[in-house]
């Protein structure tokens, strides 16, 4: 591998390498306390592994230092590749502080390799708070891609720094919650000092006592609702059923028709389960703005 000298403004001759297991240790986990680094597992048979190579060195060059890349030949080196339990190639992680924090699988455009990269040089511009706050941007943003095991490692590192970090407290709550398992999410909110406020660990809080109430007959309210649309309390039941699952954006959905057809129907009832839906899906959830935005139509139209 020909990599570009160290001229005036190029990145040291050491941003990529080849690593082996061997080298694992001091390559990537040691290198990562001071550097983020890259780690791509790949081998010679695999096609895509050929198509992202050349995108991640690019992207990695262009940060001038800040990142590094280490590529590893799984048929020559799997040792790491099976305790990160990589099932398929290609596999990228990223290292900050000794530990994977972030990454993925397969080849991504060359727009989202750059955009991976770029983060991880954006956190490394910054030390203590700065580094924890670009943690926690790239949990939050696997969090929203439905990576939830990137996203648990990087709430996790922010936890290893700070253990009463609410945001990363809430983080990893939602993430188990998302899981299915709503007892380890109770667990980790428990961490959270007493009396502690945040905008994701309400809404946690708000999700599990939604899910507390039990998912109802789904079916029978539905059958209700076809013989008589016009059943707010058979659809303000499914709606209620539906957010016990997790299927928040169909239940507002349900509550916003009632809205919409009777706004003062049983005391309110459709508007005040719609605003805790909303916080149980999180401030920022499409749900959230999305549902928002229909029910100020509704209200001042």
């Amino acid at each position: 591998m020909t990599l570009i000298g160290e001229t005036a403004g190029a990145p040291p001759s050491d941003a990529i390498k080849d690593g082996t297991d061997a080298s694992f240790a001091a390559d990537v986990l040691e290198a990562s306390r001071t550097t983020p680094v890259i780690v791509d597992f790949w081998a010679t048979w695999c096609g895509p592994c050929r198509q992202l190579g050349p995108a991640l060195e690019k992207a990695v060059l262009a940060t001038k230092g800040k990142v590094k890349l280490v590529k590893i030949d799984i048929d020559k080196n799997p040792a790491y590749a099976g305790q990160l339990r990589v099932q398929s190639i290609p596999a990228v992680f990223a290292f900050v502080g000794g530990r994977p924090v972030d990454g993925f699988m397969g080849a991504l455009p060359d727009s989202q390799v750059k955009q991976f990269v770029d983060r991880l040089a954006a956190a490394a511009k910054g030390e203590g708070g700065d580094e924890l706050e670009e943690l926690l941007a790239m949990a939050k943003e696997s969090l929203d891609l439905g990576d939830l095991g990137g996203a648990a490692q990087a709430y996790a590192q922010v936890l290893r720094a700070d253990p009463e970090n609410l945001k990363a407290i809430g983080g990893l709550a939602r993430v188990y919650l998302q899981g299915g398992e709503p007892e380890r999410a109770q667990e980790v909110l428990e961490m959270a000092p007493p009396g502690a406020k945040d905008p994701e660990i309400d809404g946690v809080r708000a999700a599990l006592a939604l899910a507390a109430e039990g998912a109802s007959d789904i079916q029978g309210f539905q059958q209700r609702l076809a013989q008589d649309p016009a059943d707010h309390e058979a659809r303000f039941e499914l709606a209620k059923a539906l957010a016990a699952r997790g299927g928040f954006a169909e239940a507002a959905d349900h509550l916003l028709s009632i809205i919409e057809q009777d706004r003062e129907w049983n005391d309110q009832a459709a508007r005040k389960q719609l605003l805790t839906i909303f916080e149980a899906a999180g401030p920022t959830s499409d749900v959230a703005k999305q549902g928002r935005r229909r029910l100020s139509a509704i209200l001042f139209s």
